[in-house]
Parts: structure tokens; C-alpha cells; sequence
């Protein structure tokens, strides 16, 4: 591949680098800690990994985190896993969340957009106003620090005051979106085994209500340890019995005390996709996550309280718990209840004009559907306020960046980023400093020393590698719940290189210092040695406009040999024939290499998803493998379990 020196797609111009929070960020480092005051991004991007221990402590001075009793050291302990960061130090998560709410009483912090698409604020002193009637609430029922409190929510104002009532009361916060089906729920759930449980009667979505009350009254069934379950009527319908109502518990007016815990206490567990077993229960802490997303949102999304945070999501994705962080740096966010194509694929783009949103995030999936669609965002809404594209999810395929930059504007910037649910960040993505170009993420996030190696632990430098973090992060998970020895914690990243977190995905370091994501690298191609990820074969097939989605698979045989089919889901009216067989074949051979063409090309149904969205590959590579399905996959974990099937059926018959 190679990565020689072409033009950028966008340009920062000189005002815009000057008037940037990194930029004021570098200069007030340079004076107070040491920081190279010249050498821009990379200079600083060096020290930050150089100078670790420096550069957090200046990340929570220049954020003015509020420690309530000091720390000892900046990191106690630096082994991974197992890091010690800020030992000694007590703050509150949900205290900085609300700062704003002082100095902007009556400004929104929240704009809250259903399927009508029309925005209804929460102000700051209301938002603050409901989070301390409902810690005090939660305090009444006995949840103390430590408790586990859990929400089946969508992206609702009243997700965001649990969230944040529960980390005021120094509780841990889980969630999962209505429309998981009660095993996923309780896959996820059983787990922490929750003591309260905010729900809702159900949710609007494409137009149409879906009543959850049946799956609600299951999982009280199947949650012993509740204490109490909090009724929130978004339907409309009447409180059940033993619940109580939302309405009652957010009535007073009281103000919230914020339980000042240690730095590493937990503040949320987030779960892995689950795809072949129990979802990982990720713990990530009130600490971590502050000063993680303090950076990742105050210096790299260069958001401030001018802004407006729109990001697509639904609450089971890592990616509304970070649109949440949004308030550290008193932002307002815009949180969006709905389908993200209703009533029509334009959907997300009329939110982001109606929001005035200047930061709007989404998928890679879903641009490159409005590029199929022949959306036109420039046209058709009125974008002046938005200054930043984020993407995330998959990768975003060097056509999704032509098509925002033609389609939405040239002076825009395009931030694909990439980092997991694992960290409840990014690894590598925006910096509102630094030219963007095609295909790539612009560099590694400050403080995050990451690399990309060969099986031997080499670094690499323009070649494919394994994405390999060398030095912790304060928002690595502090424990997975239910893993007493650490055993499971340490094996889902530290067995490839002792002491190095090995992540899973396949990228490129450019010698520009900008990297590329190939896919995950446990279903990568492997032809004759030749490494590919599966990202590149999407991106080169999906242009094809018969192609709606496609899944490719390499699976070695018993025999030694390999497989490699190809599965498509074709767009409605198209036909798999020999012309389109041909297409496909000659797009793989001439834009990537002969060596990736694949064995076989499938029509199927419909390509399976984890709940968030994901291709699932491995699973449906194990199933491929012979393995049967109650073990190749979690079926809670599927968003059409149906489909798998097929790929079933398809294994016994080569078999």
C-alpha cells in the first residue's frame, strides 16, 4: 500500500490553527510544563507520550479538575494492566458534568430532537435542578457507592439525569437501548446484578410505537437484586405495579451533593459486543473517564460551551456515553431519539441544521448510504453551523471522504476516528490542527502511545501491523466485573505482547504520522502471506451500486487451503450474474490485488450485525468453520438472528 506523499483533502487555515483550544492548550504547556512551545501537533503529540505523568497533571490543570483531596503521584503504578493513576485523589464525575450550570443557568444543555425532528431544550439549571432530586431519591432508597443502577433506555433527557444522579451518589452506571430483546438485556445485566432500574413502557422508532411493558416485566422477573424499578412513560401509559414514577422522583428542588469518591472508583460498566460469548462487562472509572474525555473532547474535538455535540447513537453504544462527557467541557448536546433514516435518509442531516450542531458524529455506514441514496446535505439543508464530520464505527472508506467534502462542503473538517469500547475513546482520530487526507484518521491522540507491530513486537512504519498501545490510558478499564483473578481482562489484550495492550485491529502508520484502519485483525485476509483487512475489500465492492452491503470471510481448511468467499446483499432490482460477477472481480483485482479476488461470491439475504451495528465476522467465519451456531455466536447479540441461518445451512452443505 502505498502512502507516498499525496495532497490533503483539508487544509486548516492559519486562523483557524491559532483560535484552536490545542493551539492555546500547547503555548500554556510550553510555559507551565515544559512543553515544545514550537513543532505544532506532532512536537506536543511526542512530549505527551515522552512526559506522560507531565501531561496528564497539565490536562487537569489547564480543565481545572476539581480534586477534593490531592494526589500523591500522577501515576502510582505504570504496569498494564493494573495501572494506578492519581493515587490518593477524591473527585466526582458528575460535579464537572454540571459546572455549567453557574455560570449558564438558563442556556441549554441539552437539545432533546424525537422523529418530528423539532429540538426542546433542558436548560442547564434544569438539568442540574432534576440530577439533585434524583440522587437524593436514589440516596432514600439506599443505594449507596458501589450499587449497581441500570437503565433499558433510548437517548432521552431522562437517560442523562440517571446517568448523572447516579454518578453523583457515586453509584455505577449500565445501560442498554429498548430495543435489545430481554436475553440481550439480561446477558448484560445479570451480570452487575443492578439494585434500580430506569425503564421505559417503549419507544418510537420509523415511525411506528414498539411497546417494551412485556420485556420490562421480564426482566424484573430475571433481576432479583432490584430494589426498585423507575417507570418513565413514553408511551403514555400508566405506571405498573411496585414501580415508581419518574415524575415524582425529579420533582424537588434540591441541590445535588456529589459523593467525592477515589479516582479510580467505577463509574459505568459498557460491554462488548458479545458476539461469540457473554458480553465483556468493561468497568471504566469516575477518573479516568473525566480526564480522558476532558482531552479527547475539550482539546481534540475542540468543543467549548459556544458548541453544539450532535453525535448519532443510541444508549448501548460507548458513543452516548461520550456524547454525555459533552458536558465536561459545557457543551450543549443534542440527544436524538429515533431511526437514523426517518421519514427519509436525510434524516441526521436535518438534525444537525435544526440543532445548529457544530460537531456532528454518525456512522461511516451511514454516509456511505447517503451517498448511495444521492443525498445532497449542501443543497438541501442549511450546514453553516456545522465545522466538523466525525465518523466512527467502521472504517470510512476513501469515497465517504470525497462525497462529505464534495457534497457538504470543501472547507470541512473530516475527523474519522477509531478507538473501542474497551477505553470509552479513541485511539487515533481528530485534530482540529492538522490536514486531513483521504481514507486516513489524522494522528494518535495526545497521551496515547500507539503503534502498529509485527508478530515480533517491531514497529512498523508504511506497512500493515497490529494496533498496539504501549503505555496505559487513564480510561483503560480498571477491571472486566466478575473477573476475580484478572484472567479474562488479561487475555482480551495482553496475551500477543506481555505488558502491551494489543487492541485487535489491523493499521498503518504513515511515515505523515497519520493512520489507516484495515479492520479487526482477528478476520483479516491472509493470501500467501498477504495481509488485507476486510474494510478494504467494503470499501472497493460497496462502490459498486448493485452492491448494498457485503461480508467477506477467510477461513483456513483442515486440509491447509483457504477459503475465501465473498458475500453480497444486493441493492432491489439488481441480479447476480455473470456481468456483475465480473465487475466485482476485476474492482477487487485492479484497485487492491489479484491475491484478495475471492474463491467464491454468495448472494445472502441480509449481512448479520451486532447490535450496534457491526459486520460480524468472526462469528460467521466460525460457523463457516464447522462450529455450530448456539457456540459460534450469542444470539442475544445479533440484530436479525434469522439471517444466520443461512450461513448455517451453507456450512453443512460443504461439509
Amino acid at each position: 500500500m502505498s502512502t507516498a506523499n499525496p495532497q490533503p483533502l483539508w487544509q486548516p487555515d492559519p486562523e483557524r490553527i491559532a483560535k484552536a483550544r490545542i493551539t492555546r492548550f500547547q503555548a500554556w504547556a510550553a510555559e507551565h510544563h515544559g512543553a515544545p512551545a514550537e513543532g505544532g501537533y506532532p512536537a506536543l503529540h511526542r512530549w505527551s507520550v515522552d512526559r506522560l505523568d507531565t501531561f496528564w497533571k497539565a490536562v487537569t490543570e489547564w480543565f481545572d479538575v476539581r480534586f477534593s483531596t490531592p494526589y500523591a503521584r500522577v501515576l502510582g503504578d505504570r504496569a498494564m494492566p493494573g495501572a494506578q493513576w492519581f493515587p490518593g485523589a477524591t473527585l466526582n464525575y458528575a460535579e464537572h458534568a454540571l459546572r455549567a450550570a453557574a455560570d449558564r443557568p438558563g442556556e441549554p444543555a441539552l437539545l432533546c430532537v424525537d422523529e418530528t425532528h423539532e429540538p426542546r431544550p433542558v436548560t442547564w439549571s434544569e438539568l442540574r435542578r432534576q440530577v439533585g432530586s434524583l440522587a437524593a431519591e436514589l440516596r432514600a432508597l439506599g443505594v449507596r457507592p458501589g450499587d449497581r443502577v441500570s437503565g433499558y433506555l433510548p437517548n432521552i433527557p431522562q437517560a442523562v439525569v440517571a446517568l448523572l444522579a447516579t454518578a453523583a451518589v457515586g453509584a455505577v452506571w449500565t445501560s442498554c437501548a429498548p430495543d435489545f430483546g430481554a436475553r440481550s438485556v439480561l446477558d448484560r445485566f445479570q451480570q452487575v446484578e443492578p439494585v434500580v432500574l430506569f425503564t421505559v413502557d417503549g419507544y418510537r422508532y420509523g415511525g411506528k410505537e414498539h411497546d417494551r411493558r412485556e420485556t420490562v416485566a421480564e426482566l424484573r422477573r430475571e433481576l432479583p437484586t432490584l430494589r426498585a424499578v423507575v417507570h418513565i412513560p413514553l408511551l403514555g401509559t400508566d405506571a405498573p405495579e411496585g414501580t415508581l414514577e419518574w415524575s415524582a422522583l425529579t420533582a424537588r428542588d434540591t441541590e445535588p451533593v456529589y459523593e467525592q469518591v477515589p479516582f479510580d472508583h467505577p463509574l459505568w460498566v459498557l460491554y462488548s459486543s458479545g458476539t461469540t460469548g457473554l458480553p465483556k462487562a468493561i468497568v471504566q472509572s469516575q477518573g479516568g473517564i473525566l480526564v480522558e474525555h476532558l482531552k479527547q473532547l475539550g482539546l481534540h474535538c475542540d468543543l467549548g460551551p459556544e458548541d453544539r455535540f450532535f453525535w448519532y447513537t443510541s444508549t448501548g453504544w460507548m458513543m452516548w456515553n461520550f456524547l454525555v462527557s459533552g458536558l465536561l467541557t459545557g457543551t450543549t448536546i443534542v440527544l436524538y431519539d429515533g431511526s437514523p433514516g426517518h421519514p427519509d435518509t436525510g434524516a441526521q442531516w436535518r438534525i444537525a441544521e435544526r440543532t445548529g450542531a457544530t460537531l456532528y458524529g454518525t456512522s461511516a455506514a451511514y454516509v456511505m448510504a447517503c451517498r448511495k441514496a444521492g443525498v445532497h446535505p449542501a443543497r438541501d439543508y442549511d450546514l453553516s453551523t456545522v465545522e466538523c464530520v466525525a465518523t466512527t464505527g467502521s472504517p470510512l472508506p476513501p469515497d465517504g471522504f470525497r462525497w462529505l467534502h464534495d457534497e457538504v462542503r470543501e472547507d470541512l473538517w473530516i475527523a474519522s476516528v477509531s478507538g473501542g469500547t474497551d477505553v470509552c475513546s479513541c485511539f487515533a482520530g481528530a485534530v482540529p490542527t492538522l490536514p486531513v487526507y483521504t481514507g486516513e484518521l489524522q494522528a494518535p491522540g495526545l497521551g496515547t502511545d500507539l503503534s502498529s507491530w509485527d508478530p515480533s513486537g517491531r514497529p512498523l512504519v508504511d506497512e500493515v501491523g497490529e494496533l498496539v498501545v504501549t503505555q496505559p490510558m487513564p480510561s483503560m478499564p480498571i477491571h472486566f466485573w466478575n473477573d476475580p483473578d484478572g484472567s479474562r481482562y488479561h487475555d482480551s489484550y495482553f496475551d500477543t505482547y506481555p505488558g502491551v495492550w494489543r487492541h485487535g485491529d489491523w493499521i498503518t502508520v504513515t511515515s505523515r504520522g497519520s493512520v489507516i484502519i484495515h479492520g479487526r485483525s482477528d478476520s483479516t485476509l491472509n493470501r500467501q502471506g498477504v495481509r488485507m483487512g476486510s474494510a478494504d475489500i467494503y470499501e472497493v465492492v460497496e462502490r459498486l451500486p448493485e452492491i448494498r452491503e457485503s461480508l467477506v470471510i477467510g477461513v483456513e481448511q483442515p486440509d491447509g487451503g483457504y477459503w475465501m468467499p465473498l458475500f453480497v446483499h444486493l441493492a432491489p432490482g439488481a441480479v447476480l450474474d455473470e456481468t456483475l460477477l465480473d465487475r466485482v472481480k476485476r474492482a477487487i483485482r485492479e484497485q487492491l490485488s489479484p491475491r484478495h479476488v475471492p474463491d467464491e461470491i454468495i448472494e445472502v439475504p441480509g449481512i448479520p450485525h451486532t447490535l450496534t451495528g457491526k459486520r460480524i465476522e468472526v462469528p460467521v467465519k466460525r460457523l463457516l468453520q464447522g462450529t455450530p451456531l448456539d457456540k459460534a455466536v450469542n444470539p442475544g447479540s445479533i440484530d436479525n438472528l434469522a439471517l444466520l441461518a443461512f450461513y448455517e445451512k451453507l456450512a453443512r452443505e460443504r461439509a
